[in-house]
């Protein structure tokens, strides 16, 4: 089997290359879900095999729940036949995360993204309870998502591998940025790791990662698929020396947080992105020209 089939397989349940695709909207900030099915199109073109919609990339926080249902509804009738559709269900409201988990299964979604609860700060079990009650609401397979810069908390070592037991929860993308305790997680749960730090993505590979949950797979999924490819094939040199040359996109698109820089870099680029909401606002003409030479350092020419 070619490793790098965008198809289902145990170690690899939601594919390989996966961006988190930001939600298209119109010039006066309605849902664009015509530019959102062609973004799909073209993510899905350039060589990712999964994508994630209602993530925070997506602009979640200030999506409705109705526009988070159209959104997975129009992405799946776009690319569902090529690519998996993972779709956002996490909230800090266990029963609202449940209705989430339920209408995007109803929407045809292919899995679950699950964040950790931010905000809210819940010990352990109340990380293991909610998670849980998500992996039961559907028959969709669910993807842990640990990111304790944006929740507050981490998910426990320990914890990942009690929910690992759930047939369900079968994945986990990796925002923690700690490789000693990504090695151990993923040594001891089973889980399907990915990265969802594209800084770490070649170093979370080194230790397990199966693939990864990207912002810039926005603009260099072919890239990344060959990073991904030379590090399957055992040719360290190869992908070291894709990973350098990427560091500047890296550097680039966080400079100031993802969604605004993704947004702009699509605009220059003549693909649908549309404004932000707010609270999120877009660059400064400086930022701008940074962007632009931060992506051209890194081999993409707008």
């Amino acid at each position: 089997m070619d490793p790098m089939a965008p198809t289902s397989t145990p170690q690899t349940p939601f594919g390989r290359v996966l961006t988190a695709m930001v939600t298209p909207f119109t010039a006066d900030g309605a849902l664009d879900l015509d530019g959102a099915q062609q973004l799909a199109a073209h993510l899905v073109d350039a060589g990712n095999d999964g994508l994630v919609v209602n993530g925070t990339t997506g602009e979640s926080p200030t999506t409705s729940d109705a526009e988070k249902a159209q959104l997975v509804r129009a992405v799946v009738e776009a690319v569902g036949d090529r690519a998996h559709v993972v779709a956002g269900a996490g909230t800090n409201d266990t029963a609202h995360s449940l209705e989430l988990a339920r209408a995007a299964a109803d929407a045809g979604a292919h899995g679950l993204l699950a964040v950790t609860p931010y905000y809210s700060k819940p010990p352990q079990e109340g990380l293991f309870r909610h998670f849980t009650a998500i992996a039961d609401a559907t028959d969709l397979p669910v993807m842990l998502y640990d990111i304790p810069g944006r929740s507050g908390v981490p998910i426990n070592t320990e914890t990942i591998v009690r929910l690992a037991e759930h047939p369900r929860i079968v994945a986990n993308k990796d925002a923690k940025g700690d490789l000693g305790r990504a090695s151990w997680a993923i040594a001891t749960s089973g889980l399907a790791w990915y990265s969802g730090d594209d800084m770490l993505n070649l170093p979370l590979l080194s230790v397990g990662a199966v693939g990864y949950v990207s912002v810039v797979g926005h603009l260099v999924a072919p890239e990344l698929r060959s990073l991904l490819e030379a590090h399957l094939s055992g040719d360290v040199a190869k992908a070291t020396e894709i990973h350098q040359k990427l560091l500047p996109v890296f550097t680039g698109m966080f400079r100031t947080q993802g969604v605004i820089t993704t947004k702009a870099a699509l605009a220059l680029q003549g693909l649908p992105a549309g404004p932000l909401r707010l609270p999120l606002v877009e660059l400064s003409p400086e930022e701008t020209e940074q962007l632009k030479h931060d992506l051209a350092h890194g081999g993409v020419h707008l």
